[in-house]
């Protein structure tokens, strides 16, 4: 599929461009702040091709689609007017709160920088690596220049932040910038070098260096943001594109140096010193700790709560004993990766698998992690273990990061200091991570769904493979719709397997039938679900929606009674497909085989659209389930 088609696609499914309240991007994902969540249709947009996967963390609607991301964007930004910061969108209708809200806000500041702090990064550690062994001196021109390359973003950190924070608060990002800069004057810096007594109409000024710092720009921006709708809004329209600049710029400037300023080094300093002393007191157990939890928290976008610090390390100590650590959860996913891809029989998955090893190398893990690791499950988990191993060697061998930029084999150099001091120790993690995934993924191994897909397809082609069947069942659909893999359905207890095989359905007509002639064995009270057991002894789960238990019978109308007699077409339930989207839950709608276990194979029949009756499942080779 091509990026714009893809585009499209995207725009289409998350409501719509009049949905969409703003558009960033990171490494691998699309993150949306959308003014109603529940206009989108995540089933669709996980089942497209080019999609990864789709996670709502933090007050975002975060579509991954990998490594063409940036070209993604930008086909975004040229089919429709999203990118476009002088178009009025209105807000969403509720904003996240508390840490999701904190989360939202620290995504979408840091999110457009990494490629170009990534990039910065990596060519700052390949300095330090030729000073260090002696290919450049730190006084030769050349290295002078390129270290102005590298190290530019970071001391100019603040214009940069200034205009990310100010497209999120929506406030004017010139004014932004401008306030940033005078953060970073020349005659500001020289007061501060020289330690020249300062006050500002007699109020003493506490100067800070605020080269490559986070906070106070930030803070200084969103209290910006604020005055400039206040200024905006009681000044004449003649003259309020001139006088609310001068008011910010006379308010916020003196203000972020009085006030902003120091607050924010200080809490930046606190929690700097905070994490520093976690490593001081046993370097072994935290760095095991941010071992295993860094792809946790990257799954919940916890992640970019620490981003911030890492930065911060850097500016304060020069270095971060922090981030090390992470980078072994890194290699330890590609190695749970690599690991499938040496087990698995299937074509298909060992591709996935080996193309995503590949690209979390470089420390894009979203394909490995969401393709190929949770859904298995066991690969994540030994995944976990070996990060943890590696994380404990690192943060034992002291381990620092001199530069910023996201763990991968290309940002490597940015962990190499004076005299290379722990960079051994972070080779040897990241290697033992690599290879304790790999070789717990091979030794535990996985339920290989697709292998079971070949065993089907192969049967399906050659009848007389399939063993005959002492009580086959035929699955009639009991819902009109479009056919959805069970494995992409937005809820792990019918996705995983783990309530039992089947296949989902994304209604278009809210009517639940009788699959076959039996007895309803279930009716839920919250009457979201119900089970019904053939005559043959197939047991038919059939919930409709996910999580829409919470609704406690709202948009549901239930016909039947546990124990009722039914035939193949009767109307077992009726619900409001709008009425259900509209409060917040999607619909699809799971149709499991709880007994699966009883089974040779479940078979599913038809792909694409689907109406009621027509065939759905085989379920072959049943083992004498008949009712007595």
């Amino acid at each position: 599929m091509s990026q714009e088609k893809l585009a499209k696609e995207i725009v289409e499914l998350v409501g719509g461009e009049k949905n969409v309240v703003s558009l960033v991007h990171c490494a691998t994902r699309l993150r949306f702040v959308l003014k109603d969540d529940a206009k989108a249709d995540k089933a669709k947009l996980e089942m497209t091709e080019g999609i990864i996967a789709v996670k709502e963390n933090g007050g975002q609607f975060q579509v991954v689609v990998g490594n063409k991301v940036p070209e993604v964007y930008s086909a975004i930004g040229q089919i429709s007017n999203i990118l476009d910061d002088s178009s009025e969108k209105e807000k969403p209708k509720k904003s996240a709160k508390g840490i999701g809200g904190i989360i939202d806000v620290i995504s979408s500041i840091f999110a457009p920088l990494l490629g170009v702090m990534a990039g910065a990064g990596i060519l700052k550690g390949l300095l330090l690596i030729a000073s260090n062994v002696g290919w450049l001196e730190t006084t030769e021109t050349t290295y002078k220049i390129l270290f102005a390359a590298a190290d530019s973003l970071f001391y100019f950190l603040p214009l940069l932040l200034a205009v990310t924070t100010a497209r999120k608060f929506q406030g004017n990002m010139f004014v932004a910038m401008t306030i940033a800069g005078a953060l970073i004057y020349p005659s500001i810096v020289t007061l501060k070098a020289e330690g020249t007594p300062t006050d500002f109409f007699g109020i003493p000024v506490i100067l800070m260096n605020y080269s490559s710092t986070v906070i106070p720009i930030i803070l200084a921006v969103i209290v910006m943001s604020k005055l400039e709708k206040f200024f905006n809004r009681i000044l004449h329209e003649s003259v309020k594109n001139f006088v609310t600049p001068l008011f910010l710029l006379v308010i916020m400037v003196p203000l972020t140096l009085l006030v902003f300023g120091p607050f924010g080094v200080y809490v930046g300093n606190a929690i700097a010193s905070g994490l520093v002393a976690a490593f001081g007191f046993s370097p072994l157990l935290a760095g095991a700790v941010m071992g295993a939890s860094w792809q946790l928290l990257v799954i919940f976008g916890i992640h970019w709560g620490l981003i911030p610090v890492f930065i911060n390390n850097v500016a304060v100590y020069g270095r971060d004993g922090v981030k090390p650590a992470a980078t072994a959860s890194i290699f330890a996913q590609t190695g749970a990766a690599f690991g499938v891809m040496l087990k698995t029989k299937n074509k298909k998955l060992k591709t996935l698998a080996g193309s995503s090893t590949l690209t979390a190398l470089f420390g894009i893990t979203e394909p490995a992690i969401y393709g190929v690791t949770l859904p298995l499950k066991r690969p994540f988990i030994a995944g976990v273990i070996g990060g943890a191993v590696g994380g404990a060697i690192i943060g034992q061998a002291g381990t620092q990061a001199f530069a910023s930029g996201a763990p991968g084999l290309l940002t490597l150099p940015i962990f190499y200091g004076p005299g290379g001091e722990g960079f051994p120790g972070l080779i040897l993690g990241i290697c033992v991570s690599f290879v304790v995934s790999a070789a717990l993924t091979y030794i535990m191994g996985f339920k290989d769904p697709v292998e079971e897909e070949e065993k089907v397809s192969t049967e399906s082609t050659n009848p007389s493979a399939r063993t005959e069947a002492s009580s086959d069942q035929e699955v009639l659909s009991p819902i009109e719709g479009t056919i959805v893999d069970l494995s992409d359905v937005p809820d792990p207890a019918f996705s995983s397997g783990a309530m039992g095989k089947g296949i989902a359905i994304e209604p278009a007509v809210g009517r639940v039938v009788a699959p076959f002639d039996g007895t309803i064995t279930v009716a839920f009270k919250k009457k979201h679900a119900l089970a019904v057991v053939s005559d043959t002894g197939a047991e038919i789960l059939v919930h409709v929606g996910v999580d829409t238990v919470k609704l406690d019978g709202q948009h549901f109308t239930s016909h039947i009674q546990e124990g009722d007699r039914v035939n193949a077409g009767d109307l077992l339930l009726e619900f409001d497909i709008a009425a259900i989207k509209a409060a917040g839950y999607h619909t699809v709608t799971p149709i499991i085989v709880t007994n699966s276990a009883n089974y040779e194979e479940v078979v599913p029949l038809i792909t694409g659209q689907v109406r009621v009756q027509e065939p759905l499942l085989t379920l072959y080779g049943g083992k004498g389930q008949e009712q007595e």
